[in-house]
């Protein structure tokens, strides 16, 4: 064999040596895409059964124009139509009343504007069945995104709230009615009562008794007074009356009221508020009402030999809305109010309850503490009025302690 010969012999031998391993990395590309295959197939498989297996809630997937890609049959149950008739067919905004769209801006835009700035967005919004009958519906928006990441539409999660608003409005304007009903005759029985305790020639027993009646009377008056003011809270009724109000003696006027209540039952209470004081932009009769429910709730939650602290200070809030003891760029100086007790604290899994009207914490009404559950739920309302905040931090059978913020 010539040495041109044996070249391409060998030529031939490498080219040979390449294409089998062209094809075994062909062959191993082509398995790997397979396995991706069933990979994204089996998981596409697991998420169309897990949102078909939802029936109490309608998930509607929609493309980046609105049009319906995804409806589940909890939108087929809460909205009439079967999928044939919907994907591809319908846009999410046909299902909605078209003048709230209008009244939030129009269009797909109303319905996504919130979760394309903030990433999520829940709201109630009306929805339309196809046979016309309407839904007050929470809606959960997100945004979808394909395999590669890009955006590719919205996610709609709805839950039907119709019943339970229907309902929560009904206990509003039953809890407005009997509060109004009851202040006419508790206004009148207070007055005549003042008169004849006013009567010189009334007796040491009978006055006894009727200063009974007439404290407890005043406890029912103060009790429509929290009702109804919850009613103007939820109906958007309520309003302030600001001025410049001095914080720290409203804690002292706080601190006057539960005194007596407090050294009857073994509680200690301490004050430490600025010399100077600490002014700030708000109602004062609205603050004096959120300090008192703040400062006799600790006192009712403490056993005997525990202590109730009350602290005032100064203090700024940052841009990135931490509350800071120091003042720094951009920073603007709010006042805390703190108070604390040694009580029976709140079970971690009930603090996000506490806020709610008329809920009651475990360890109150296992402690038989009396109440009904407005005091907390109208402290944050008049926080949020005054755009300040009311935290709390808690542990069960250590104590607790509520952080008011508010502007100055």
């Amino acid at each position: 064999m010539t040495v041109l010969g044996a070249a391409r012999v060998e030529e031939l031998a490498r080219l040979r040596a390449e294409n089998a391993a062209l094809r075994a990395r062909m062959q191993h590309r082509d398995d790997e895409l397979e396995i991706a295959t069933r990979m994204l197939e089996a998981r596409a498989r697991t998420m169309t059964s897990v949102i078909d297996a939802v029936t109490e809630q309608s998930i509607i997937g929609t493309d980046v124009d609105g049009v319906i890609r995804v409806w589940n049959p909890g939108a087929e149950r809460m909205l009439g139509l079967p999928r044939a008739d919907v994907v591809r067919r319908r846009s999410i905004t046909d299902f909605h009343l078209t003048e709230e769209l209008a009244e939030a801006g129009g269009g797909l835009a109303a319905l996504v504007g919130a979760a394309q700035e903030q990433g999520s967005d829940v709201r109630d919004w009306t929805y339309v069945a196809v046979d016309g009958a309407e839904l007050t519906v929470s809606v959960a928006v997100t945004p979808r995104t394909d395999d590669r990441g890009v955006h590719a539409g919205w996610n709609f999660v709805g839950t039907d709230m119709t019943e339970a608003r229907a309902t929560e409005r009904m206990k509003d304007q039953f809890v407005s009615l009997v509060s109004h009903e009851l202040r006419t005759p508790l206004t009148s029985i207070l007055g005549y009562l003042e008169l004849v305790l006013d009567d010189p020639s009334l007796g040491e027993e009978p006055r006894r008794y009727l200063g009974t009646v007439e404290r407890n009377a005043q406890r029912l008056l103060r009790l429509v007074g929290d009702l109804l003011f919850t009613a103007q809270v939820d109906a958007g009724r309520f309003s302030l009356q600001p001025e410049s109000v001095d914080l720290a003696a409203v804690v002292r006027a706080a601190e006057e009221t539960v005194r007596v209540t407090a050294a009857a039952t073994g509680v200690e209470v301490v004050v430490d508020v600025p010399d100077g004081g600490l002014v700030v932009h708000g109602d004062a009769v609205r603050l004096g009402q959120a300090c008192d429910n703040l400062v006799s709730n600790a006192v009712k939650f403490t056993p005997a030999g525990g202590r109730v602290s009350l602290a005032l200070r100064p203090a700024w809030r940052t841009a990135g809305g931490a509350v800071v003891d120091s003042p720094g760029d951009d920073a603007v100086p709010v006042a805390r109010l703190a108070v604390s007790d040694t009580g029976i604290g709140i079970p971690a899994g009930e603090q996000g309850q506490l806020f709610a009207r008329f809920f009651r914490a475990s360890t109150a009404r296992r402690h038989a503490v009396p109440g009904v559950g407005l005091g907390l739920a109208i402290t944050r309302a008049i926080a949020a009025a005054h755009d300040g905040t009311l935290e709390v931090a808690s542990v069960e059978g250590r104590g607790t302690t509520f952080t008011l913020t508010l502007a100055r």
